[in-house]
């Protein structure tokens, strides 16, 4: 079971919604990595997600940057935006910093750790929509969307590495 954290905001004006959950599942960090870091393939399983496009990468010798752009549709809202994604695959772990769209700020982060029987996943994202209407029509349904989307992982797990 997901361990589910979903902290007040201290911004009264400008909520922005935040969501962290933490699971250990059977597959080994390398996996899970590797699974999240294929951003390309996120419109294959991610809930909302119509299109990714990898803008460019660079690699370095901690790490690689990525820049990419996901086109996100739900109902009538259909948006894309930009965003930095910094992958540390000595430490199993991968940022995300928002560029360019809808939002006036947004960062997650996932970690995996190893455990006896797999990994340990962590994720966390906050974020704040320009539009204050459309925030606050995904904030009432902001976090059973983020746990379809951290479920989507799981299942994509599952159906690759079984």
């Amino acid at each position: 079971m997901w361990g589910v954290n979903t902290p007040e905001t201290t911004d009264q004006e400008a909520p922005m919604p935040r969501h962290s959950e933490t699971r250990d599942l059977p597959y080994t960090p390398e996996q899970m990595y590797d699974l999240v870091a294929d951003v390309a393939s996120y419109p294959k399983f991610l809930p909302w997600t119509a299109a990714a496009r990898i803008r460019s990468r660079k690699g370095g010798p901690e790490g690689e940057v990525m820049l990419a752009d996901l086109i996100i549709s739900f109902k009538v809202f259909r948006e894309g935006f930009g965003s930095r994604v910094t992958l540390w695959p000595s430490e199993k772990r991968i940022e995300t910093e928002y560029l360019d769209g809808p939002f006036r700020h947004l960062q997650s982060e996932w970690t995996f750790a190893p455990t006896e029987t797999g990994c340990r996943v962590h994720f966390w994202v906050d974020f704040e929509f320009r539009n204050a209407i459309i925030g606050r029509v995904v904030g009432a349904v902001f976090n059973e969307a983020m746990q379809r989307v951290v479920a989507a992982f799981e299942r994509r797990a599952r159906t690759l590495y079984g």
